[in-house]
């Protein structure tokens, strides 16, 4: 859609399409409370700092949805194609890298309890693997805001994505 058209939906059919870029109904509601934006940009800046900090729950809602890095989002909706579009550069045929990605996955979620969360739009799987042996150091409160900081710069890079569309 449009910015003009996102501008002009009705609150709830905004909300409604805001969720498929961050499932966190706060920031959806201060999102779409935020128009009408005067371009994309505006509205990725308003994204990013909607409703700042998310709830503990907010942000374990929003990992909920998120795949694996690696795994392809299944189903057709608009956060799933999402999910597999910005995974593009994490396809690869180095069966290493892939069984690597696997194996730091499964240590990530036993060391903190949730998915590891990457921005993984523009970024090769060696880039995501890289960052992931690295962010296994880290202590339990610096990863949540790693995964709150990088869920919404998803969230603004989904919705510029939809309004570009």
């Amino acid at each position: 859609m449009t910015l003009d058209e996102f501008n002009r939906l009705p609150p709830e059919q905004a909300r409604e399409a805001l969720l498929a870029c961050a499932h966190v109904g706060r920031w959806a509601d201060e999102v779409t409370a935020g128009r009408p934006y005067a371009s994309v940009e505006d509205a990725a800046r308003a994204a990013l700092d909607a409703a700042d900090p998310w709830t503990d729950e907010e942000v374990d809602a929003a990992l909920a949805r998120h795949p694996r890095i690696g795994e392809r989002a299944r189903g057709e909706s608009a956060d799933a194609s999402m999910s597999r579009s910005e995974q593009a550069g994490v396809d690869t045929s180095d069966d290493d890298v892939t069984r690597r990605l696997a194996e730091g996955n499964r240590a990530y979620e036993e060391r903190f309890g949730h998915v590891f969360l990457i921005r993984a739009a523009g970024r090769s799987a060696e880039e995501i693997l890289e960052q992931l042996t690295e962010r296994l150091g880290n202590d339990a409160e610096t990863e949540r805001a790693n995964a709150a900081r990088n869920l919404r710069e998803i969230a603004a890079l989904r919705l510029k994505g939809m309004l570009s569309a």
